[in-house]
């Protein structure tokens, strides 16, 4: 996760993917023709099913991505840290969102409508380029996981998506490494195609294992490299 707290709103556009290898003077066109939003916990930045007509990059604080089933359970799908973009959506369609973006603690975003998105992908390509570059590899994320669903025994399934939050958003704790978002065990269920049951007992076995810690929302890797080796599916060192 990327350290970008301490500098102005404006200036960490130069950390955002979306804005990769413009030069300062474009950098700052796209810094006058956007807006700083800020939300409460819990508020959102657009809902499942509203129009798509902003993008936004967030500067502080994180996002939560989910759908609604048809049941009525919320399912998450990905969380956003600072300086990812989400609702890229808006500036490439004039379609509906397919996810709510939920503020987890008080968040902060930039964002340009579409219209002024488009008008600056005419004026810097690059922007363009990019923004397919990103949807490539969010379409390649999903792909996997998909493969991981039909393919994978679920612990390396766990592993694996714990893995992913250490690199999106671990942070380095006297007993390893904290998972920096509220991901409770049911979350942890439903992003990996299993039961509250198989994530509860795999966790505890981990834990006796010294592999994990949990609580409430909470999960510090204590033991990484065993962690990778059963996402791998490694066998554990001098076994045959």
């Amino acid at each position: 996760m990327k350290q970008v707290q301490q500098k102005p709103a404006n200036e960490r556009l130069a950390d955002v993917e979306l804005f990769k290898e413009l030069s300062k003077i474009e950098l700052t066109r796209v810094a006058e023709a956007g807006r700083l939003k800020k939300i409460p916990d819990g508020s959102f930045f657009f809902q499942e099913g509203d129009p798509a007509s902003n993008i936004y990059i967030l500067i502080e604080g994180k996002v939560r991505l989910s759908q609604v089933t048809q049941e009525g359970q919320q399912v998450i799908l990905r969380y956003v840290v600072p300086v990812e973009a989400f609702g890229i959506l808006a500036v490439l369609t004039d379609q509906h969102f397919h996810v709510s973006a939920q503020a987890v603690g008080e968040s902060t975003a930039l964002t340009w409508d579409r219209d002024s998105m488009n008008f600056l992908m005419t004026q810097i390509p690059q922007i363009a380029r990019n923004s397919i570059a990103i949807l490539a590899g969010r379409i390649k994320e999903f792909q996997d996981k998909l493969r991981e669903l039909a393919t994978e025994r679920v612990e390396r399934r766990i592993a694996r998506t714990l893995l992913r939050f250490v690199r999106q958003a671990g942070r380095k704790v006297p007993e390893g490494v904290l998972i920096d978002l509220p991901l409770s065990r049911q979350d942890l269920a439903e992003m990996t195609g299993t039961t509250l049951f198989t994530v509860s007992r795999t966790l505890s076995s981990w834990e006796t294992q010294g592999i994990v810690k949990s609580s409430r929302e909470r999960i510090i890797i204590t033991f990484p490299h065993g962690l990778v080796r059963i996402a791998e599916d490694l066998r554990p060192q001098g076994s045959e």
